[in-house]
């Protein structure tokens, strides 16, 4: 049994003021969605690793990788782009050849192994796994949940392989749509979720600034 990694890349470049997708942007000396796809064939027991794209982006993903690297075609939502990646994994997770599916957003280009380790071990234990970390710089709402219990919560997130192919062809049967991979599974399956210690410096390339900020922490001498 193996590890499926899925990297979402078929996001836009509004937001970051780019014009194209901001996962081929360059970070360092290559495109951001490199870095995001280099670490995930580093995962421990990763068997293969699926880079979901929008119709149109040509990625530059050849090289050398330790595991096979390809790719399924993006759909209309995040969502959409996950169960494309699922129905591509279908017959590995069907023979059992894949037991965990650990879902990133390509834009995280800074996640570390340790952190793709912690996830597909705690899925493997409990069923699913998010990292997440404490929120700051928000404002309590009269009657809402005291701060110190709200998180924010980053990818890549695990869960295992059946359980969750099972969860999105419900939802497709019934035309849900999720915010992430997490929301479909708590609607549609009976799996746990287990929260897992986010990194500071996982963050989401999606303002102006972020890839600057990225582009520190990846050269932090510079």
């Amino acid at each position: 049994m193996g590890v499926a990694a899925v990297v979402l890349a078929g996001g836009s470049g509004t937001r970051v003021g780019a014009d194209r997708n901001k996962v081929l942007l360059t970070l360092g000396d290559e495109p951001v969605l490199r870095h995001s796809v280099r670490t995930a064939t580093l995962v421990s027991d990763v068997r293969v690793v699926v880079v979901v794209v929008r119709p149109g982006d040509a990625p530059d993903l050849d090289g050398d990788w330790p595991v096979p690297v390809e790719t399924a075609p993006g759909g209309e939502t995040r969502h959409a782009s996950e169960w494309s990646a699922l129905q591509h994994l279908r017959p590995r997770v069907e023979t059992g050849e894949v037991d965990v599916v650990a879902i990133h957003d390509a834009a995280r280009p800074l996640a570390s192994v340790s952190l793709w380790d912690a996830v597909v071990d705690a899925a493997r234990e409990h069923g699913g796994a998010l990292p997440a970390r404490p929120a700051v710089g928000l404002l309590r709402r009269e009657h809402g949940p005291p701060l110190d219990e709200l998180v924010t919560v980053q990818t890549p997130q695990a869960f295992r392989a059946g359980p969750l192919l099972e969860a999105y062809a419900a939802a497709q049967r019934d035309g849900f749509t999720g915010t992430d991979t997490a929301a479909c599974v708590a609607a549609y399956s009976d799996l746990r979720l287990r929260a897992v210690p986010g990194e500071a410096t996982n963050l989401k390339v999606t303002w102006p600034d972020d890839l600057p900020l990225a582009e520190r922490l990846l050269r932090p001498g510079r």
